[in-house]
């Protein structure tokens, strides 16, 4: 792994200015974990790349309950450990595939100075990772009373106001 050597302006696996390999952290989807990619892993080590993948909060291997994630930092806690845990000097290329999609942009935004890229893989893209005030204030707005599945809202960490026995909506 690294064994190959690239000169200034080639593409490889090397990073030019660095000179060691380019990091990818791989993030999975919903139902998924860091087994997901397993493939493309191997595929990438061996052409020389460092490759990390994270299972986030309840999800692949990682031991906690998935009844214990009550938010969205909670499912994203091994993301955020991970990339606080890198040195400051290190930027690694963020993969988000689906709903990772909604952890990358929360971690570009924590972490801005660490990536070097975001790429969104057949992925949520939303502008902060997850709907803000703002964001249900104008839904609100627009489409007063709006009523969604409990999936949706507990994913995407949206308060709930409990109505009728399996009716939710936005607080």
């Amino acid at each position: 792994m690294g064994e190959e050597v690239t000169k200034m302006g080639e593409i490889g696996p090397l990073s030019p200015k660095l000179q060691r390999p380019a990091h990818f952290v791989l993030v999975h989807g919903i139902s998924g974990g860091s087994w997901c990619w397993y493939k493309i892993r191997c595929l990438m080590e061996n052409s020389g790349y460092r490759v990390s993948c994270i299972d986030l909060k309840g999800a692949g291997i990682d031991p906690a309950d998935a009844d214990s994630v009550h938010s969205f930092d909670d499912y994203n806690k091994p993301l955020m450990d991970f990339m606080s845990s890198l040195p400051d000097n290190e930027k690694v290329i963020l993969v988000g595939h689906s709903a990772g999609g909604l952890s990358v942009t929360q971690a570009t935004h924590r972490f801005s100075g660490k990536i070097r890229l975001a790429v969104y893989l057949a992925a949520t893209m939303l502008k902060l990772g997850f709907w803000t005030d703002q964001d249900i204030k104008d839904v609100k707005s627009i489409y007063p009373p709006i009523h969604l599945s409990l999936f949706f809202l507990s994913f995407f960490h949206i308060p709930l106001k409990f109505i009728t026995a399996g009716v939710y909506t936005i607080q």
